[in-house]
């Protein structure tokens, strides 16, 4: 993951990771997950911010991913939901799971419910905030993507 990381960092206007997640969170968990990321220096592509009024949703999200070194899934029920019913998360998800940048938050549920609905997901190694603060989980994210 380091690797592709910094071999991604040459990439003009990155931001450091993408916040994929699902819209009934974007008020909760994930903003705040995207700020404690903010305030340890991350730079985050977060659709709350990110995408302007009138524009093209999903054609910003596909330029947010090309602008992003890595992917981080905040994995909640809600987002499980979602997956299910094959979303703009799932799309997210899939374009994240293409490519060796994804790195799974399981924030509220288990890695056992994630596998029931993504198994490709749930076999990446990441973070879990029964075991960890949000605010450690963004920490740690931070030292992987600090170059």
């Amino acid at each position: 993951m380091r690797e592709n990381v910094e071999r991604r960092a040459s990439i003009p206007d990155i931001r450091d990771v993408f916040l994929c997640h699902a819209w009934d969170d974007r008020g909760g968990a994930a903003k705040e997950l995207h700020d404690f990321l903010e305030a340890a220096g991350v730079s985050v592509w977060f659709s709350e911010k990110d995408v302007l009024l009138g524009s093209n949703l999903l054609r910003e999200i596909d330029k947010g991913l090309v602008k992003s070194r890595v992917g981080i899934v905040l994995v909640t029920p809600a987002l499980l939901r979602r997956l299910q019913a094959e979303g703009i998360a799932d799309k997210e998800l899939s374009a994240l799971l293409a490519r060796d940048l994804l790195v799974p938050i399981v924030h509220e549920t288990t890695y056992e419910e994630l596998r029931e609905v993504s198994p490709l997901l749930g076999s990446r190694s990441g973070l879990s905030t029964a075991e960890d603060t949000m605010t450690n989980v963004a920490a740690k994210l931070a030292e992987l993507v600090t170059l």
